[in-house]
């Protein structure tokens, strides 16, 4: 398992996006050299983890528990066979591209290890938006991300450090539940009985899920 690239955006100003003056960092790019990854801090009022890295949507990403967010190579050469068109490292907004890693099959609260000194923590999946449908310009696209269920990790940083591409990434703690990236995302998209079962990841999720799927069964039982 290892990291592929360590991708950075810059804001860009497009019509199909919901932020103040029409700005994105979506369209990221391969870092050269080292990159330092951070906690950015509360979420609203900071932005992403990765050096160097601009988001946009304080409302939506960033933040302590969205600071990092992963996706697979393999993945994206699925979507490549499936579009029919090349799919770049960071195409999809993602700060790192991994290979041999199945990161929409990684346990919330699963810890990686990448480089000598990073550990992040897996809070939740991405859910896809109107930006990312109007950055890849394909009909239907957010049913189509949604339906096909691997939507790369959203990841918190439990020790901060330094990575670059080619940096090995380890598994270094697996929680013993059964809460996958996949299972959590399907729970907020189209399974939403299934946020009872989300609750065993307990406070390793993402606020906003852990708060849903309280929320949830607190109405089935009331």
């Amino acid at each position: 398992m290892k990291l592929l690239t360590v991708n950075v955006g810059r804001p860009k100003v497009v019509e199909y996006t919901d932020t103040p003056g029409g700005t994105t960092g979506i369209d990221k790019q391969p870092a050269d050299g080292a990159v330092r990854v951070t906690d950015p801090g509360p979420k609203g009022e900071a932005g992403g983890g990765v050096a160097g890295d601009t988001v946009c949507d304080l409302r939506h990403h960033g933040g302590t528990d969205q600071a990092v967010y992963a996706f697979a190579r393999e993945d994206l050469d699925f979507w490549e066979r499936e579009l029919g068109r090349p799919i770049t490292n960071g195409a999809f907004g993602e700060n790192l591209t991994t290979s041999g890693l199945d990161v929409s099959g990684a346990r919330i609260g699963e810890r990686w290890r990448i480089g000598d000194t990073l550990v992040l923590e897996v809070t939740s999946g991405r859910i896809p938006c109107r930006t990312f449908a109007g950055w890849l310009d394909e009909k239907g696209w957010v049913k189509r991300f949604t339906q096909q269920g691997a939507p790369g990790a959203y990841l918190r940083v439990i020790e901060p450090g330094e990575i670059r591409a080619g940096d090995a990434i380890e598994i270094v703690h697996r929680p013993d539940h059964e809460v996958t990236v996949h299972m959590a995302f399907r729970s907020e998209t189209t399974e939403r009985t299934l946020l009872p079962q989300v609750l065993a990841a307990g406070e390793a999720l993402h606020p906003e899920l852990l708060k849903a799927a309280r929320d949830y069964v607190a109405k089935q039982t009331s």
